[in-house]
């Protein structure tokens, strides 16, 4: 069970064979044994399903024939007991598909481009940073910014945040936002992979002081080396989210309790955004 990346409109051939894999599981008892199959984790028996599913042996059998069709399941005769297994594919093939139609994977614009022309967005100097630290504050205020509690200290930002990838937005001569990236790991291998933050000033939202700001932290990006930035945002946070997905941030999933802010468990949005033109898989 194989598919290829979709761009654009979805090919009549794709629609069809998805068609097909969703018309298969619109019967409750097949996503019970597929399920069952799944997670069993070893070759089983019709009659270890029947046991397990409360199932009559022949519609059991009748089934997974049809999950087998489809490419779900693999049948195997040992003399005269059949083993069912899991086709291996299906477990990122299936999911793939959904994402498909679901236009998770459409391509995804490069960043904002209605840019308000009064916002100027500059490298952060040392002058700024007690507008920098008064701004996350500000964002700590609103309880749906950060994890944070307390506004770090300028030392700590300063040994975390990337060189070159730090940025604040100006309207009218004042400090109106800022933006970083941060390493994710110290190993190598993630040397283009960064974490973000975008943070705007409590008088200046709304007025497109965001969509400057991640429009050079994104083209920064693409322009010396990170090939992935992530970040994750509270679910509560709705602007912040629909300013990413202009960016071309993706949602991978939501963190369900992945942290108590405040005596209570947050989950989180987990976004990423990868730089285009990138292979998708190694020659």
């Amino acid at each position: 069970m194989t598919t290829t990346p979709v761009h654009g409109q979805l090919a009549p051939q794709d629609a069809a064979t998805y068609a097909e894999w969703f018309a298969c599981l619109a019967e409750p008892t097949r996503v019970r044994l597929l399920h069952a199959v799944a997670t069993a984790g070893r070759p089983v028996t019709v009659g270890e399903l029947t046991g397990w599913t409360d199932i009559s042996q022949s519609t059991c059998s009748h089934h997974l024939r049809k999950l087998a069709e489809v490419g779900f399941l693999s049948l195997r005769k040992e003399g005269t007991t059949t083993l069912v297994t899991v086709n291996p594919a299906c477990c990122t093939g299936l999911p793939h598909a959904a994402d498909v139609v679901m236009g998770v994977l459409a391509p995804r614009p490069c960043c904002p481009t209605d840019v308000p022309a009064d916002v100027v967005v500059r490298a952060l100097r040392r002058g700024d940073w007690a507008a920098v630290l008064r701004i996350y504050g500000e964002g700590i205020a609103t309880g749906d910014a950060t994890f944070e509690t307390e506004v770090p200290d300028r030392a700590a930002l300063d040994g975390r945040w990337l060189p070159g990838h730090r940025w604040v937005a100006e309207v009218d001569g004042r400090v109106a936002g800022w933006a970083a990236a941060s390493p994710v790991s110290a190993r190598d291998c993630y040397a283009g992979v960064a974490e973000t933050s975008v943070y705007i000033g409590e008088g200046f939202r709304g007025r497109g002081v965001g969509k400057a700001l991640v429009r050079k932290q994104v083209t920064a990006a693409d322009e010396t080396g990170l090939w992935t930035l992530q970040t994750a945002i509270f679910p509560e946070n709705r602007p912040s989210l629909a300013l990413h997905h202009a960016a071309g941030f993706r949602t991978l999933g939501v963190r369900e309790r992945v942290a108590r802010h405040h005596g209570r468990w947050r989950d989180t949005v987990f976004l990423e955004r990868r730089r285009a033109g990138d292979p998708v898989a190694a020659e």
